[in-house]
């Protein structure tokens, strides 16, 4: 199990600032060993209790909430992450499991028991925290992202552009999915994740972009689309 506890901060700018922040940069830190100069796909199925309370939670600003989700990075991929997001006043907990794909795809058709098949306590608590709260697919979330890192308080900062989303189909890895715009084809998400303290000179950098901070969440924008487009 991977645990992370980290401050993050989301922003909103166009995609010509985007482009002009990725470039500088560039110059100083390091592109994710994933990302090349493109950006690389992810893929993410979150998951709700029946009354969608981490969905309800999240848009009611409530302090302590969580997000799980399965994520992958290519439909030809052998595993999975089994990821729970929790905030913690100005602070996310990220615990994460890497999962075998056959037991990725159950968990996709509502069957958690595999997660008892492995030696580790988060799976153990997702198990019995799923089934208690009646946790479900709720919708696939896709987008490109462009990632750099420093080693230093472990920062990294994403660029997310193209993100779509689907509640038709929970098939994570398929490979043709039906996926709907749930932003501005133009509009990027940068977030910033961080250990205690940002350093100056990337602080620096950052202030010098044309941003507004985003509250809500890309699985909150892709349920809230689906709301709309259910009216």
């Amino acid at each position: 199990m991977n645990k992370v506890l980290r401050e993050e901060k989301k922003f909103l700018m166009n995609y010509p600032e985007f482009m002009r922040l990725s470039h500088r940069l560039e110059q100083c830190l390091y592109l994710d060993p994933h990302s090349g100069a493109d950006g690389y796909p992810v893929r993410s199925l979150y998951f709700d209790s029946i009354d969608d309370g981490d969905y309800f939670d999240k848009s009611a600003g409530i302090e302590m909430r969580r997000k799980i989700r399965l994520r992958c990075y290519h439909p030809q991929d052998d595993f999975a992450m089994l990821e729970m997001k929790q905030k913690q006043g100005s602070m996310q907990l990220k615990r994460s499991l890497r999962l075998e794909r056959k037991d990725a795809i159950a968990l996709t058709r509502g069957d958690y028991f595999p997660l008892l098949h492995y030696d580790n306590p988060f799976a153990a608590e997702c198990f019995g925290f799923m089934h208690m709260k009646g946790y479900r697919p709720k919708t696939i979330v896709e987008y490109k992202r462009k990632a750099f890192i420093a080693k230093e308080n472990r920062i990294r900062i994403t660029f997310d552009h193209r993100i779509v989303a689907t509640e038709s189909c929970f098939d994570l890895f398929s490979p043709q999915l039906n996926m709907n715009p749930v932003l501005d084809p133009s509009a990027v998400v940068m977030e910033i994740k961080y250990n205690h303290f940002l350093l100056d000179y990337i602080r620096q950098m950052l202030n010098t972009a044309d941003k507004s901070e985003l509250s809500v969440s890309k699985y909150c924008l892709a349920r809230q689309h689906g709301y709309l487009t259910n009216l």
